[in-house]
């Protein structure tokens, strides 16, 4: 049995592929259906794209980090260092708020980010980071288990 799988890496977009291909691995191990592990896939990558993106726009060295989990249902985390007016003022929006949000398509780092992963998760909550500085994006995919 799996518990949790972390990953970070240093904000490069070299990285995110990485990123991308350990969080489906994980998932295919986790039970998540077949069909769902293209969106898996998608969304991991432009999770941590947006992290990526945010860590370079505002200079911050530190690592992105992704926490993948399958106690219960494939739960995957990306955390930002990025300074939380970055992301938008968020307080806490799940998937039909990020949505509907009016958001700057200009603004690649946040809204159509966010449109994005809308479209690819069900289960998705943007929020800062409870222990600091940054944001977490917390996608959910349900396993067969």
């Amino acid at each position: 049995m799996m518990a949790t799988v972390k990953l970070s890496f240093s904000p490069a977009p070299v990285h995110v592929r990485t990123a991308r291909l350990v969080g489906v691995a994980v998932a295919r191990r986790a039970g998540v259906r077949e069909d769902l592990l293209d969106e898996v896939r998608l969304a991991i990558g432009e999770a941590c794209t947006r992290a990526v993106a945010l860590h370079r726009q505002y200079h911050v060295p530190d690592p992105v980090l992704v926490e993948m989990d399958d106690t219960g249902s494939y739960t995957v985390r990306v955390i930002d260092r990025a300074p939380i007016e970055a992301s938008i003022g968020l307080t806490a929006l799940n998937a039909d708020q990020l949505a509907n949000e009016s958001l700057d398509e200009d603004d690649l780092t946040t809204g159509v980010g966010f449109a994005l992963l809308a479209g690819f998760v069900e289960d998705l909550q943007v929020r800062p980071v409870p222990e600091g500085v940054g944001t977490e994006v917390r996608m959910v995919w349900p396993t067969g288990r």
